[in-house]
């Protein structure tokens, strides 16, 4: 009971700083290795789908406003294009559920430095790319090692927290762009591929990360 209490606690306290920290003047600094790491994992989520349906990836680029790209060839571009946002949430959503039991919290930040490294290992281009990719290994691996059980597990509920924020607030952006102006982006990819408006899979994605998000909580309720 008392790792399902922590739990909740740090769930609810990871909320609320998250919530926080977007309100304070000049935060953004103190989230935006957040933001690299949320970033990370949409290009990640790019990649893999395009491994999985049988393509192959080229590179995959980060960029300091904290934006990336990843080029791909083969595979289905339907599931390609639409994995980047929706990895984002499942991955926040997976992190969530793993964070209800403390002691697989370190666990958790060792697959996911090793998912990193070897992203930026095969895939990653450019210094900038190789910078984050090596400082997020690092960062992860050490607190892994080094950080109490409890510390490792409200990080952890943090990333979760990021990474399920991150995704909603960044379909939002992406909604209004599609609505509103020819911005290039992954659901204008599918408007290419379908011919079905960017604006349609901006809003089909926000909706699926809406009810991932929403079954994760329920789940995670029925166990805290």
């Amino acid at each position: 009971m008392a790792k399902d209490r922590d739990s909740l606690r740090f769930l609810v306290a990871a909320s609320v700083l998250a919530v926080l920290l977007s309100f304070i003047p000049f935060a953004g600094i103190i989230v935006y290795p957040f933001r690299l790491f949320v970033t990370f994992i949409h290009e990640g989520g790019h990649a893999l789908a395009a491994l999985l349906t049988f393509g192959s990836v080229e590179q995959v680029r980060l960029h300091p406003d904290a934006s990336g790209e990843t080029c791909t060839r083969g595979g289905m571009s339907l599931v390609v294009s639409s994995a980047g946002y929706l990895s984002s949430t499942v991955y926040g959503a997976g992190l969530l559920l793993l964070g209800r039991q403390s002691g697989r919290a370190k666990a958790a930040l060792a697959l996911t430095a090793l998912a990193i490294a070897g992203l930026t290992l095969l895939y990653v281009r450019g210094l900038f790319g190789w910078m984050v990719g090596i400082g997020l290994t690092v960062g992860l691996v050490l607190t892994a090692l080094a950080a109490s059980v409890r510390a490792a597990h409200f990080i952890l509920s943090f990333l979760a927290v990021q990474c399920c924020l991150n995704a909603i607030y960044d379909l939002n952006t992406l909604f209004f762009i599609s609505a509103f102006s020819n911005s290039h982006s992954d659901a204008r990819n599918m408007q290419s591929f379908t011919g079905i408006p960017a604006v349609f899979w901006a809003i089909v994605w926000l909706v699926v990360s809406l009810m991932v998000l929403a079954q994760a909580l329920k789940s995670y309720a029925r166990r805290a």
